[in-house]
């Protein structure tokens, strides 16, 4: 059946939708590129989990504050760059630096030559970040919230108190989260959780390779608090479950392209389109059309509303039945 009720352009009326994007870590990035046969750039960008799931949204009509740490030579680099790029930021101070990657592409194909992290955040800064990220949440109504890097950085509990505390504000809550952090999350009851498969395995502890696995681990995750599960499986479609409902989510067949940042640019056009009033199953579908887009270029979180809007009518959004 086809994934829309209607075809045509994403429509954004009125004021634009503010969405709270709890991002701990974005990262300075570096990459080397050539271009031509004798000239080489260098790039400078902000990079990371929140910020592409920012990046994403802001393309598609909403306006993310992104929420996150900022310290050391690096962070006075990456603050301007995020301010540039992302417009809205609520950002921490730390003794620590902010993380930075160095990636050289000269060759056609990705390879990281250095990566630095930020140190676990002081109780105070932690504290800081976590009032100022609740604060927007309550305020815009809607947290979308990322990975920290290194992921063991923060202590868990805080997911799923963010969660809490915003939801009992009326705050509408989506998280792209791995296990353990994951776990904590559930505690809050999400309205929605994305991950991908071999996340889900290792949140079950287990495989998830044939169709009645996939579907009782995502299961799992509704009965442990999440209102809504979307579980991606690359080039394969998506398993999307919401209530008693259940569906498959086709993305269009693409063959070459660039995985990293996909799941993450899904997440922000999911968020943008879902914000702006539209059905759950209208923002789904948007999402897969901007992992699709985000495939085909180097840029992570960065793909045109305009592929993505031709992209929406080749994904196929279809109900499941219960055996299936």
């Amino acid at each position: 059946m086809p994934a829309t009720q209607r075809s045509g352009t994403i429509s954004a009326e009125g004021p634009l939708p503010r969405i709270a994007v709890f991002a701990p870590h974005p990262l300075l990035t570096v990459t080397l590129e050539r271009e031509g046969a004798r000239h080489e750039q260098v790039h400078f960008h902000p990079g990371g989990q929140g910020v592409w799931v920012a990046r994403m949204a802001a393309s598609l009509g909403a306006e993310p504050v992104l929420c996150g740490f900022l310290g050391g030579e690096s962070g006075e680099l990456l603050g301007g760059l995020l301010q540039r790029q992302i417009g809205q930021v609520r950002l921490v101070d730390t003794v620590s630096a902010s993380g930075c990657y160095v990636t050289d592409r000269r060759s056609g194909e990705r390879q990281v030559l250095t990566c630095t992290l930020s140190d676990p955040p002081s109780r105070h800064e932690l504290d800081e970040l976590f009032s100022i990220t609740c604060a927007e949440a309550i305020t815009e109504g809607w947290l979308i919230l990322t990975n920290p890097m290194p992921g063991d950085a923060l202590p868990l509990e805080i997911y799923g108190d963010l969660i809490a505390d915003a939801r009992a504000n009326g705050c509408r809550t989506l998280v792209d989260l791995s296990t353990p952090r994951l776990d904590s999350a559930l505690r809050g009851e999400p309205d929605l959780v994305k991950l991908n498969d071999w996340e889900l395995a290792e949140f079950v502890r287990g495989p998830v390779s044939e169709p009645a696995q996939l579907r009782a681990a995502a299961q799992r995750l509704c009965d442990q608090g999440a209102r809504a599960v979307i579980v991606t499986r690359g080039e394969q479609p998506a398993l999307v479950l919401a209530g008693e409902r259940a569906w498959r989510l086709t993305p269009p067949a693409l063959k070459r392209g660039f995985r990293e940042g996909c799941g993450d640019a899904m997440m922000g056009a999911l968020a943008a389109t879902w914000a702006q009033g539209e059905s759950f199953e209208r923002a789904v579908v948007v999402g897969a059309a901007a992992g699709a887009a985000n495939f085909l270029r180097h840029g992570l979180g960065g793909a045109s509303r305009e592929v993505i809007e031709r992209l929406v009518d080749s994904v196929v959004l279809e109900p499941l039945t219960a055996g299936e």
